[in-house]
């Protein structure tokens, strides 16, 4: 069937999507060394005469990575060269740190006639649960999304219509907020991560770190199962998010400082029972 490209590790949906609407996963795996970022050399040479889209999610779910502008050029130069279509999920785009500047893929040189853009409230604005989404691009793109979409949607919710506009009119401030403390969050883990002897690269968006546990000897299903047995904390497997995520894991920092806190702490004392 017609194949669809994914940057791997990436969220546990891309590929049961492309299959469920008849076509076929090809995965591209990223590595820690290059930070998880897309190499575009590898996107190239997995494209065959049954390619016909390119699905990116940057930042990235489950490893926290950022596509850089230079990436996002060539990304663009081929889907131009092979005539692909590509769907950007920037579900987190607000969620960027560091000084880094996350780049909305269909705002490139000639990268909008041919790109499906997906966004959303549930994490810029904490609105995960409310169900607000869209999706902007070609509008023979859009009528294909329309015909699918109205056999298995109504409409979202009147409230959260309402909470989305209230979000766009006031939010900003609380959206700064939110991503300072997501920051710190961030280098708590990150930092706490590493200083335990879990190799885990600086994620610059998200919200989420992405450790290698491989080094302790154990699998990463291993890892987080023992892990949430013995100590109480939830951790995702990286095998769940596609080629390239075996041997890490998932860890959101999505919760309070405290908590993370105590999570790191617990962390600790199960590594060093190893």
């Amino acid at each position: 069937g017609e194949e669809m490209l994914i940057p791997t590790p990436c969220f546990v949906s891309y590929q049961a999507e492309a299959i469920l609407a008849g076509g076929a996963a090809v995965e591209i795996p990223s590595t820690m060394e290059k930070n998880f970022e897309l190499d575009p050399r590898a996107l190239e040479a997995a494209i065959t005469p049954q390619s016909k889209a390119i699905l990116l999610g940057f930042p990235n779910n489950p490893t926290g990575a950022v596509a850089s502008r230079e990436t996002l050029l060539e990304v663009a130069r081929i889907a131009e060269e092979h005539d692909l279509v590509v769907v950007s999920d920037e579900i987190y785009d607000r969620l960027v740190y560091g000084g880094h500047k996350h780049v909305c893929f269909p705002s490139l040189p000639g990268a909008k006639q041919r790109t499906l853009l997906l966004g959303g409230f549930s994490k810029d604005y904490a609105m995960t649960g409310w169900r607000i989404g869209y999706a902007c691009g070609p509008a023979e793109i859009i009528k294909g999304l329309v015909r699918a979409h109205q056999y298995t949607v109504m409409s979202a919710p009147t409230t959260a219509q309402a909470a989305a506009i209230a979000a766009l009119k006031e939010g900003e401030p609380y959206v700064e907020q939110m991503v300072a403390e997501y920051d710190r969050r961030r280098r708590l883990i990150v930092s706490g991560l590493n200083e335990i002897g879990l190799p885990t690269f600086e994620p610059k968006g998200a919200f989420y770190a992405f450790p290698k546990v491989s080094v302790t000897g154990l699998d990463d299903e291993t890892f987080a199962t023992r892990l949430l047995d013995e100590e109480h904390v939830a951790i995702v497997p990286g095998n769940a998010f596609g080629a390239g995520g075996e041997g890490f894991c998932r860890c959101s920092y999505a919760t309070s400082y405290a908590k993370l806190e105590t999570a790191l702490e617990k962390i600790r004392r199960y590594v060093n029972r190893l």
